[in-house]
């Protein structure tokens, strides 16, 4: 597990023990979790995406409260995958880190709440794996839109994305800060101060 640059954000890359069936690997473990985060990491909803090539979905948060933290995994397919960093205040508010994943490495994104998730579908029926801390709650969801000139994803597109209404009418970063749809940093520090109990491994 690596803390990327944007705190609250981890690569996770399991180990595979392969044999003459195929192979094996963890892909969650609520007590190593914990421990990195220094908090539970409750299972509240697991969710699945399928998008053809070329899809691009998010980027998407959920508001304070209820909030909710994300571990995302490709299980079929390959996508670039990019975690945005939407706390008004945080040292890298605005930020992005890019992971490739793919169904043969297992490798997930760990996003705490307040960083956006979106991802670019790479092959047709890329399956994308959500385990969410926090059940969904209508009306909660944060969009920002991922093509904003302001936060510059370098997606390589090669032609016009597969989006959905709601993603392409998303507002930019500075909309969204304007309209006060994001929350702050210190928002999102109180609230993990909450979650914080002892974990035990």
């Amino acid at each position: 597990m690596t803390e990327l640059r944007l705190p609250g954000a981890y690569r996770i890359e399991p180990g595979h023990i392969p044999d003459g069936r195929g192979r094996f690997y963890e892909a969650f473990r609520a007590d190593a979790l914990g421990d990195i985060l220094g908090r539970p990491f409750p299972v509240g909803q697991v969710n699945y995406s399928v998008s053809r090539r070329g899809t691009l979905r998010g980027i998407h948060a959920t508001a304070l409260p209820p909030g909710q933290e994300k571990l995302v995994t490709c299980v079929r397919g390959a996508a670039l995958d990019v975690a945005v960093d939407l706390r008004v205040g945080s040292p890298t508010f605005g930020e992005y880190e890019i992971t490739e994943q793919d169904e043969s490495t297992g490798v997930s994104v760990l996003m705490s709440e307040g960083i956006g998730h979106a991802f670019l579908a790479l092959t047709d029926d890329v399956c994308m794996n959500y385990i969410c801390s926090t059940e969904y709650v209508p009306g909660t969801m944060i969009d920002v839109n991922a093509l904003d000139p302001q936060l510059g994803i370098p997606w390589n597109l090669t032609s016009e994305p597969v989006m959905s209404d709601k993603d392409r009418a998303a507002p930019g970063l500075d909309e969204a800060v304007a309209a006060g749809l994001l929350p702050t940093y210190a928002e999102c520090q109180a609230h993990y101060k909450k979650l914080e109990q002892p974990c035990v491994s």
